[in-house]
Order: C-alpha cells, then sequence, then structure tokens
C-alpha cells in the first residue's frame, strides 16, 4: 500500500451537502432536457430547495425528471466556498455576496476536481518518478483554492489545468506504459453508441472519449485512462474497471451497470444500478 495520499484518504474532496448553501441548486443554469425537467438560470433557486439548503425532492430526483442532480459531483467545492471562501456567511442572510459566491463554485470545482485526480497520481506507483513534481502542482491547486472570492473569481484556471493535466498525461503514461497496445490511444475518440462488448481496452487511453450510450458490457478497462470520458448512459454492465485511473464517482454514476461490475475501490456502486 503506497504511503502516499489518495484521493479516498481526502473527504474534503468529497461533497458535503450538509456544510454547502445548496450552491450548486442555485449557482449552475438547468436546461429543460433529459437531465432536468425545468429550465433554470444561473443564480435562480431551483423550486425544489428547501429554506434549510437542503433538497425537496433527494430521494426521487430520478423519477421527478432531474437525473443530471444525480450525476453532478462538487468535489467539496460546495462546502469550500461556503464555509471557508464566504467564512459561513450564506447567500440569504447576505444576498450582497451571493453573485461572488455564485461565480466562485464552478472555479473552486475545477480547483478541487484537480485535487482528486493529483492525489490519485501520487498513490500510482509507476509514477514515482514524477512525485516531487505532483506534490509542487498539489500544493499550488491548494494554495489557489485559500484565494478570497474575489481573487479566485480572476483566476486563469484554464491555464492552471493546462499545467496539471501535461503532469497528470506523463503519470497516465508511464502507469500505462507496458500494457498499452497499438490502436489503444482513443483520447478523445467518438465511440457514441459503439459496439465494445467484451472488448479488451486495458491501458488504453480514453481521455475525453464520447462514450455515450456505449455498450461496454463484459469490457475490459483494467488500467484505462479515463480522465474526462463521457460515460453517460454508457454499459458498463459485467465490464472490469479494477485499476483504471482518473475515473470519478460522477462519471460511474451517469452509467449503467450491475453487481458483476469490478470497480475502483475509491468509487462506490451507484445506487440506481
Amino acid at each position: 500500500m503506497s504511503e502516499h495520499p489518495t484521493a479516498t484518504g481526502r473527504p474534503e474532496l468529497r461533497a458535503d451537502c450538509a456544510n454547502c448553501f445548496g450552491l450548486c441548486c442555485v449557482a449552475l443554469a438547468f436546461t429543460a432536457s433529459a437531465d432536468f425537467a425545468i429550465d433554470k438560470e444561473a443564480g435562480e433557486p431551483c423550486h425544489n430547495l428547501l429554506p434549510d439548503f437542503g433538497c425537496g425532492i433527494h430521494s426521487r430526483l430520478r423519477q421527478e425528471g432531474f437525473p443530471g442532480c444525480t450525476v453532478y459531483d462538487c468535489f467539496g467545492a460546495g462546502q469550500q466556498v461556503s464555509q471557508v471562501t464566504f467564512a459561513g456567511r450564506d447567500w440569504r442572510r447576505d444576498p450582497d455576496s451571493a453573485p461572488l459566491m455564485f461565480a466562485a463554485l464552478p472555479i473552486m470545482r475545477q480547483l478541487h476536481e484537480l485535487l482528486w485526480y493529483l492525489n490519485e497520481a501520487l498513490g500510482l506507483e509507476s509514477a514515482r518518478p514524477l512525485r516531487a513534481d505532483l506534490r509542487r502542482s498539489l500544493a499550488e491547486t491548494e494554495r489557489l483554492t485559500g484565494l478570497d472570492g474575489g481573487a479566485l473569481v480572476e483566476l486563469d484556471v484554464a491555464a492552471h489545468r493546462a499545467g496539471v493535466n501535461a503532469l497528470l498525461l506523463r503519470a497516465s503514461e508511464l502507469e500505462r506504459s507496458g500494457i498499452r497496445r497499438r490502436g489503444s490511444d482513443r483520447a478523445g475518440a467518438d465511440l457514441i453508441g459503439a459496439s465494445l462488448r467484451g472488448a479488451s481496452l486495458r491501458g488504453a487511453s480514453l481521455r475525453g472519449a464520447y462514450l455515450i450510450a456505449a455498450d461496454l458490457r463484459g469490457a475490459d478497462l483494467r488500467s484505462a485512462d479515463l480522465i474526462g470520458a463521457d460515460l453517460r448512459d454508457a454499459d458498463l454492465r459485467g465490464a472490469d474497471l479494477g485499476g483504471c485511473i482518473f475515473l470519478t464517482q460522477a462519471q460511474l454514476n451517469a452509467t449503467k451497470g450491475d453487481a458483476t461490475t469490478v470497480l475502483p475501490p475509491s468509487l462506490a456502486r451507484p445506487s440506481h444500478w
């Protein structure tokens, strides 16, 4: 077992809705679609948001037409903005803070997502040669999460993300070296609805691939890089995701699976499977 931090061991990178002011239910826009039953402007509270910032239909989100809410993951950014950046001042009692608080959420979410990936990369034994660089990048990202609201919304998060992503790509290549086969680079590939049942995708790069509604039943995805892959409605029944890298709970929650789907230890089996 690695002595280095992992995403699993960082509870602050998991959503804690009890310590958040329902920011994702207000700050983000909804578009009426298969994911959301209503249109909602950014900054407008969802009509299901309760006075205590809980969700009035939390246990029935999918049945009520809000599956998009069930797959959203703030990586702990909600409680960070609520309790740290704005020191526990909620937008209802302090409405002047609302615009800045809502603008800060998506920036903080990106930083926390990067922290999740960097912690995972630090736990990869194959990435040992990169650990000094990974630690420096982790420390800088953590520093940025401590910025005040004004500085946060002015942050060029895209530039920071690009630098971190280059480092994560190097970690991915080290982890998958010796496993990759010819034709295994499918980064950014359009695999929407693809028939990949039983496919051997071990060690493949599926970074940013479009796997919406793909049939991945029984597929071997061990050690595959799934960072940024769109897995909405992908069928993972019987698939082996053991040891895959940079897969998040939000991605997994958007899929279909069953009791035979093998998962990485850091992720939980979605309740709707």
